[in-house]
């Protein structure tokens, strides 16, 4: 089950990452700032919800590239939530973003503090991307939180594309309001074809 998430989108990579700039961090290269660190992956869990919601969501665009584009990113995985190829971040849209991030850290509070915040955001990525994919594929997770996650999510699919945006927390969902009892979510006639 491990080795077959390190195959898909853009794990592998992140995976190494990570890898390098623990290395970087034992060797002394750069300094382990741990408030940067949660600081970038706080960033990615309010990117995920944003992203999902308002981005991913959106009407398809009238230029056809670009609706093309959405296709890819969201609204294939929509009418396929079990194709893996359609779940996981792809590298063309990953590195751009995190390169950007990275270098609004830099501008912000320094090199130095934006290795660390990268070092968080891939982290959090990860993690986003193994209970995205826990949450898509046959299997039952062991742990009571692992099971209720990976429910959290599946309601967005099966139930209503308009609630359950943080697909690994509900942090933002209760904060913003698109959080809902299952139990009080008419089911949506569009959950696999958003547009």
């Amino acid at each position: 089950m491990f080795l077959t998430f390190l195959r898909h989108g853009s794990v592998a990579a992140l995976v190494a990452g990570v890898a390098v700039e623990i290395l970087a961090f034992l060797l002394g290269e750069i300094a382990v700032k741990p408030l940067m660190i949660l600081l970038g992956a706080s960033m990615f869990y309010f990117s995920e919800y944003g992203m999902h919601r308002f981005a991913f969501h959106a009407p398809p665009l009238a230029w056809a590239p670009l609706r093309k584009l959405q296709h890819r990113l969201h609204y294939d995985h929509h009418i396929e939530p079990n194709r893996l190829d359609l779940l996981f971040l792809p590298i063309w849209f990953l590195v751009p973003n995190l390169a950007v991030a990275t270098g609004l850290f830099a501008l912000i509070f320094g090199a130095d503090a934006s290795a660390s915040a990268l070092f968080g955001m891939m982290l959090a990525i990860l993690h986003y991307e193994w209970v995205h994919y826990v949450a898509h594929i046959p299997y039952q997770p062991r742990t009571r939180v692992g099971r209720w996650i990976k429910q959290y999510h599946l309601r967005h699919h099966f139930i209503s594309e308009k609630h359950w945006f943080g697909v690994s927390n509900p942090t933002l969902d209760r904060v913003f309001g698109t959080f809902a009892d299952p139990a009080d979510v008419e089911k949506s006639g569009t959950t696999r074809r958003l547009y």
